[in-house]
């Protein structure tokens, strides 16, 4: 028998036993709910990184009197720390458990904060932000193998989802707080309180959830399923039966048990394998998170002010557009939880690229109408709006379908004892892919704007052609088995799932 037929076939008996699996209670429900909320502050953390430097740049800038190359590489430097954290993250939640590096994590970014804010020149500012990024990268890591570990399948994709929901909401309150303290200050540059220049305040501001998160990690439980790797099997035990029914424990932790020692048997934990060096589960992880990011999601949210400005926006009102993108981003963010159990992970991610191919076409034949007023972009009649309402969109497209549910499947598609290592390497991979985006952007823009948005809506063309190809559906299946279907990824799709269960 193939491999592959061993993977339908496994999919096949898992469907037809779960018909009889007794449903979580009420107050499973919410546990589960509780404890995937808490470890998705995490992606808050994630997204506060991301855009707290947004309102802050400028004034910045003026500040150290940097020119626009030390301006560009202090933004982009955290990113790199991030792409250093995220790889290290996995191999130390496989040694020390998910709790303690979510631990590191939170004092890294409270660190970073406290120093941020602080700084006395442009380069320890890098310093620590570098700092912060690794303590973003490890959060990156921690927080959606934590959650697709504790949740039952039935709702695994809407609960990882989550991830990328505190991701937007951490984008969302940090262009709300910048905005806020600028205008108390009256500018960024304006000194605020305890004579500190609003934009200090505005990395100041980190400490606070960075707390929350310590705090958190210090009052979780562990995941069950490292556990049960580590041979601590009363333990898992304990903390599956108050999140599964007394009935279903043993069951549970039968199936995790398997996978583990099946991952034992044949191979050491390790992600090399004869695609180019790594197994092809792993490069299909890595390809997932580059296409998150060279769709160019990040120049609205790291650049939006030359944007706006380009389609008639005062500079004074870019940020309160950015805030209000912002606020899209999570709406759409939360239609996404909504529907990824119900519909499936294949075909929100396929309409996305659609979406997102279209919306950065547009973009780019509205700025190949561009011309240039006192050294200024600007878009002459009505394709100012047009590529307004495009670039919004974009935002509505990514938010909706590849935001969250590249997290979801980055949780779902690796074997149980290289899931931390890998899920390190793929989101190291979205952090460097972040970073040259990142940096990137300033020159490809002064060379041609219609160029540069062109270039992502063939990457987010080419995302199409990847998920179409390549991805398998996963949806409504234990994750044990869902990592079958990727078993022989390179060669074909695999088997699809309904979310029902049943193989198709």
């Amino acid at each position: 028998m193939s491999e592959q037929q061993k993977a339908s076939s496994s999919a096949s008996a898992t469907a037809s036993s779960d018909a009889n699996v007794p449903k979580p209670t009420g107050a499973m429900r919410r546990k589960v709910i509780g404890l995937a909320i808490a470890a998705a502050v995490g992606g808050f953390l994630f997204g506060f990184d991301s855009s707290v430097v947004n309102g802050a740049v400028d004034s910045i800038q003026k500040h150290f009197a940097l020119n626009a190359f030390v301006t560009g590489f202090i933004v982009a430097i955290a990113l790199l720390g991030c792409a250093a954290g995220a790889y290290i993250a996995g191999r130390l939640a496989d040694r020390w458990g998910r709790l303690k590096v979510m631990l590191l994590g939170a004092v890294m970014f409270l660190v970073s904060s406290i120093g941020s804010a602080l700084a006395f020149s442009a380069w320890d500012l890098g310093i620590w932000r570098v700092i912060g990024g690794l303590g973003i990268g490890i959060a990156s890591v921690v927080a959606p193998a934590y959650i697709a570990e504790i949740a039952p399948k039935q709702s695994r994709g809407s609960l990882a989802s989550l991830q990328q929901l505190a991701i937007t909401i951490g984008i969302f309150v940090a262009l709300l707080s910048d905005a806020l303290l600028a205008g108390v200050a009256g500018s960024a540059s304006n000194q605020l309180w305890l004579g500190m220049e609003a934009w200090r305040w505005m990395f100041l501001v980190g400490v606070i959830p960075s707390v929350v998160y310590g705090i958190l990690a210090l009052t979780l439980p562990e995941s069950p399923r490292f556990l049960l790797a580590n041979g601590r099997h009363d333990e898992a035990k304990a903390i599956f039966s108050t999140l599964v029914p007394e009935s279903d424990v043993d069951r549970q932790i039968a199936d995790i048990e398997r996978a583990i020692a099946e991952d034992k048997e044949g191979k050491k934990a390790t992600l090399r394998g004869n695609r180019f060096g790594l197994k092809p589960i792993v490069w299909i992880g890595i390809i997932l998170s580059v296409f998150q990011q060279f769709v160019g999601i990040n120049v609205i949210f790291y650049y939006s002010t030359t944007l706006w400005r380009a389609v008639g926006f005062t500079e004074s009102n870019s940020l309160l557009i950015t805030v209000i993108t912002s606020v899209t981003n999570v709406a759409v963010t939360i239609v996404a939880i909504l529907l990824v159990d119900r519909v499936g992970r294949r075909p929100i991610l396929l309409t996305g690229s659609i979406g997102m191919t279209v919306s950065l076409g547009v973009m780019a034949l509205a700025f190949a109408f561009s011309e240039k007023v006192d050294g200024a972009v600007t878009l002459p009649g009505a394709w100012g709006p047009i590529a307004l309402v495009a670039a919004n969109l974009f935002v509505v497209c990514f938010g909706a379908s590849w935001g969250p549910l590249v997290w979801v499947l980055l949780g779902e598609i690796f074997p149980t004892k290289i899931r931390g290592k890998a899920l390190g390497v793929a989101a190291a991979a979205q952090w460097i892919a972040n970073f040259v985006v990142t940096i990137s952007f300033p020159p490809m823009s002064d060379f041609s704007l219609p160029f540069t948005y062109g270039m992502y809506a063939i990457f987010a063309l080419l995302s199409f052609f990847f998920v179409f190809f390549k991805i398998p559906e996963t949806n409504g299946m234990a994750l044990e088995h869902a990592e079958t279907l990727f078993t022989n990824a390179g060669k074909s799709r695999g088997p699809q799932v309904r979310s029902t269960g049943d193989t198709v």
